[in-house]
């Protein structure tokens, strides 16, 4: 098997892009992710493609050939595969990506993501959503994805793994970095009396627990890293990528506070690295509800107790500790939820390569990304080396 290396990424803003469609944005991701790489795009031999639900959201299907085509690889008959794991679909994309290179079937890859989310109504896009949990004996039976998690984090409180203002605190570090993010969603840093006081959703969770409805798209290119020079003196080593499953429906686990998907991925992944959760630097966790944020921490590895490390500012870029969400996360940043796993390899790809800007981790060596579907029933999560 061969090394990996990613060496050029590019992310389009996310938020509410009326006045984009779905194509024009996964189009400008890829070209600037191209651009970055030094590349033409005709050394592009394969393209990996996360979309949650087009067919949905646009009513497009066979998104993989869209992506092809209006890129204009069609024409040299490259192949494209689109993945699709709720959440996860974007870090899934990444996966099989990897797997291609380090196989040798493929030598120079893109790999995107893309969701167009808001050109429809709340209620509908919500019914979009809650179909990545159970959508017969969870959603269907009135229980929605918000309500799933709002169980989970009355039961965090419940069994003394997290207090309310802890959860309330991931909305808080999310929003830090995002003030220092010009692609996120929300540019603005927030108060955690702002995230307990703001409107109910499910309780004990408020609007501002929850990430937001956005539209948007991110592209990273993958080659050998033993090539890697050939295109750019800027790229990172992918030490390893891990994925892992667990059951749809959240009634048929034995725990309510954990996500052992993660927990597998994870070691897994700290294996294959050669490395332990002790020496991530800074990592972009699966934060579509604050309380999943919190439990990533734990579930890696990375914090004892991940609300305390978000109340106390662990998990802030200039902490000195691993970095948490540094590009401001689903929450701040914005959930396309295709491009949301793409999204964070091109955030720890510029930490790594050291071209964060102003919220750029000092001396950042390894970055650990972990993606969620739906309530942790698919979880992917990748680490990447500074070389």
């Amino acid at each position: 098997m061969r090394e990996v290396a990613v060496i050029g990424a590019g992310s389009t803003v996310f938020g509410e892009l009326w006045g984009k469609s779905f194509r024009s944005i996964g189009i400008e991701a890829g070209a600037k992710a191209m651009a970055d790489a030094g590349l033409s795009g005709s050394e592009i031999d394969g393209i990996y493609f996360g979309n949650m639900s087009a067919s949905r959201f646009i009513n497009q299907t066979h998104t993989d050939a869209l992506v092809a085509d209006y890129t204009g690889m069609a024409t040299r008959n490259v192949p494209a595969v689109r993945t699709e794991a709720g959440g996860a679909s974007g870090a899934v994309a990444f996966r099989q990506a990897v797997m291609a290179v380090a196989s040798g079937m493929q030598d120079v890859v893109i790999v995107g993501g893309a969701e167009k989310m808001t050109d429809m109504d709340d209620d509908s896009i919500n019914m979009v959503m809650n179909s990545t949990t159970d959508a017969e004996w969870e959603a269907g039976m009135g229980v929605p994805l918000a309500s799933i998690y709002a169980m989970i984090a009355r039961r965090m409180i419940h069994e003394g793994i997290a207090t309310r203002e802890g959860i309330a605190a991931c909305a808080v570090n999310s929003h830090f970095h995002g003030e220092f993010n010009p692609d996120a969603q929300f540019r603005k840093a927030i108060k955690l009396e702002s995230v307990l006081k703001s409107g109910p959703t499910c309780d004990p969770l408020t609007v501002f627990d929850g990430a937001p409805i956005s539209d948007g798209a991110s592209a990273v290119i993958l080659c050998p890293l033993e090539d890697a020079k050939k295109y750019t003196d800027k790229y990172v080593k992918v030490a390893a990528v891990s994925q892992a499953s667990d059951t749809l429906a959240m009634t048929q686990r034995q725990s309510f506070t954990s996500f052992a998907a993660t927990k597998v991925a994870a070691a897994d992944a700290y294996r294959t690295a050669g490395i332990t959760a002790a020496d991530i630097d800074v990592a972009e966790v699966h934060d579509d509800f604050t309380v999943a944020g919190v439990m990533a921490l734990q579930d890696l590895g990375l914090y004892k107790n991940g609300g305390e490390a978000f109340l106390d500012g662990s998990t802030r870029f200039d902490s000195g500790k691993t970095a948490v969400n540094t590009s401001g996360g689903l929450k701040a940043k914005g959930y396309p939820i295709g491009a949301a796993g793409v999204s964070q390899i091109a955030e720890l790809y510029q930490q790594l390569t050291g071209t964060a800007d102003k919220r750029q981790v000092r001396d950042a060596k390894y970055g650990l990304a972990q993606s969620a579907g739906g309530t942790g029933s698919a979880v992917a999560v990748s680490i990447l080396e500074a070389i």
